[in-house]
């Protein structure tokens, strides 16, 4: 998506728009530098104070992330998946605990609102996320494993939930990578086909015990990794 010169009325909120839509449509990639103000000035035929301002305003929105002596970086893909990282941080408890809060209403929707389709694609990518688990594809198995969960929310037709969850879609693949152990065996691994099952059957209750389960064993292992880690420093 290319920059265009914007016109004189509201330069910075144009310039701001532009600036979001390439980092929300992936053009400016999550964790990459965006380009040197220089290269935005002559882009969008603006003045330097009205590119620094649009940078300021999305930094503060927590989109972008300036870095004294090394560039601006765009660290989350909307305003509310800022405020996701602004407010959990990487604390992987608190995600863990937004993600229950968020998966398991989901699961009990999804169990009755769930389409045919949706099924269908949720086998799929369970398929190809267990694939990777036994494969050890670590990158492979984190995305689809991110990509289940998703599409699980998306099953239960709620645009609202839907839109929170998406907000914290990069806190979810920080927290599955985090929680993933490549090297252990695939059968130790945490699994969704009795989620997926109880969601295809109509099963709210089924599906809310299940959803729920897994992020209660996360929650658990974390807590022990935690324990585990402050009596190492204490020894």
């Amino acid at each position: 998506m290319p920059l265009v010169t914007t016109t004189r009325t509201g330069l910075v909120d144009q310039v701001i728009a532009q600036m979001r839509e390439l980092v929300s449509s992936g053009e400016w990639p999550l964790g990459r530098r965006i380009p040197p103000e220089a290269e935005l000035v002559t882009a969008l035929g603006v003045g330097r104070n009205t590119v620094r301002e649009a940078i300021r305003a999305l930094a503060h929105a927590g989109l972008l992330e300036v870095r004294q002596g090394d560039g601006t970086f765009v660290r989350a893909t909307s305003e509310l998946s800022g405020a996701v990282r602004r407010l959990c941080g990487s604390e992987l408890r608190r995600v863990l605990e937004v993600r229950r809060a968020l998966e398991v209403e989901s699961a009990r929707l999804a169990a009755t609102a769930r389409t045919d389709e949706d099924v269908r694609d949720l086998e799929t990518i369970l398929d190809t996320r267990d694939a990777a688990v036994r494969e050890r594809d670590r990158e492979q198995a984190v995305a689809q494993d991110t990509r289940f969960h998703l599409r699980l929310v998306e099953a239960s037709h709620n645009p609202v939930l839907i839109e929170l969850y998406q907000g914290l879609s990069e806190a979810v693949l920080s927290s599955v990578a985090s929680t993933f152990d490549a090297e252990g065996p695939a059968d130790r691994h945490i699994g969704h086909t009795e989620l997926l099952e109880a969601v295809r059957d109509g099963d709210p209750d089924r599906a809310v015990a299940e959803a729920g389960g897994f992020l209660e064993e996360l929650l658990a292992q974390v807590g022990e990794d935690a324990a585990s880690q402050s009596a190492s420093r204490n020894a």
